[in-house]
């Protein structure tokens, strides 16, 4: 990890602690959950820097007082583009390496879904299944997840309803395995 001239911490994503895995072996694991992910806590702080870093400042989002005096939501809730936007740190915490591979960038969202609001004060996880796995060019490699978020305390498994789901498009370039 190092620190950049605007003082945030980075970090390397090839240093995670996931299995690195051969193109064959990651095509034999599709249609198997590949991971579920730590809580992520959702802060009022983390909406509001959401919301002004997007120009979204609806009251919904940034004032509870209004939330809870104009609309039957208890308070705020995080803006359904953060919560997608988590995706890609719930994906380095479970998605496996793919040996060989020499760079590696998000591809696309296909039929994302926001299907229950996320209060302020709680938190999600994430639950990652490989979909697909397809040839891209002579040395790429698209990859799709399913993916599913879910609020502690409704959990999927437990018959809780997520409060997204999407298939999350990566792409691989190999450079020699």
């Amino acid at each position: 990890m190092a620190i950049t001239a605007a003082g945030l911490e980075d970090y390397d994503p090839a240093a995670r602690p996931v299995p690195a895995l051969t193109p064959a072996e990651l095509t034999a694991r599709v249609g198997q959950e590949i991971g579920v992910t730590d809580w992520i806590d959702i802060t009022q702080s983390q909406v509001d820097a959401f919301g002004v870093a997007t120009h979204d400042m609806n009251y919904i989002h940034v004032n509870p007082e209004r939330t809870r005096a104009d609309t039957p939501l208890p308070g705020t809730i995080a803006h359904g583009f953060l919560t997608l936007s988590l995706v890609s740190q719930m994906g380095y915490q479970v998605m496996p390496m793919v040996k060989g591979a020499v760079g590696g960038l998000n591809y696309g969202i296909d039929k994302a879904r926001f299907t229950a609001p996320v209060p302020v004060g709680s938190r999600l996880r994430g639950r990652l299944t490989l979909a697909d796995v397809q040839p891209r060019g002579t040395s790429g490699l698209v990859i799709a997840y399913d993916v599913v978020v879910e609020l502690e305390g409704q959990e999927v498994a437990d018959g809780g309803r997520p409060v997204l789901t999407a298939r999350w498009l990566t792409h691989v370039t190999l450079g020699g395995v």
